[in-house]
């Protein structure tokens, strides 16, 4: 009985399968959006300030890092089950080989800069954004900074402990 249910466990991993399948549809989605935007200010650069082209652009930057994140997240290899990818075939250098604190410093980290692009994009247009707002943006930002680092300094205090 208790094989049985370890090999049940086991095998629902496999539920995963059409999460990291949804996951690539949204970065298809992104993909849209993002080419979508880029196409809209093809159309409109003339009449664009240059601010308003910099906040733009600093969104396109921002779509850029969360498709980023998407990848990293869409940790199949990692969970499911082994790519096989034809051996002629480019292979990422990181793919099966980020376990879990690695992937988690990544996200931290990536939530950090995107954080970072959107308090850049607020203080951009600060003359329209009232102060407790503009404060607690930044408060945000520096929560997210101080937990990704502290994450790095937990794992590689943990890594050194194991060694």
């Amino acid at each position: 009985m208790e094989r049985f249910i370890e090999n049940l466990m086991y095998t629902s991993r496999w539920l995963l399968a059409p999460i990291y399948l949804g996951l690539s549809l949204g970065l298809l989605a992104l993909m849209l959006k993002f080419f979508q935007k880029v196409f809209h200010i093809l159309l409109s650069v003339f009449a664009l300030a240059e601010v308003d082209l910099i906040l733009v652009l600093l969104s396109l930057i921002d779509m850029m890092l969360v498709g980023g994140l998407l990848v990293m997240l869409s940790g199949y290899e990692n969970f499911v089950s082994t790519l096989n990818i034809d051996e002629d075939r480019e292979k990422l250098s990181w793919l099966g080989k980020m376990d879990s604190g690695s992937l988690k410093n990544k996200v931290e980290a990536s939530i950090a800069a995107i954080s970072s692009i959107h308090l850049l994009r607020v203080l951009m247009d600060a003359r329209n954004t009232p102060d407790n707002k503009l404060m607690w943006y930044v408060i945000i930002y520096l929560t997210f900074v101080l937990s990704a680092f502290l994450m790095g300094y937990l794992d590689k205090a943990t890594r050194h402990e194991k060694k």
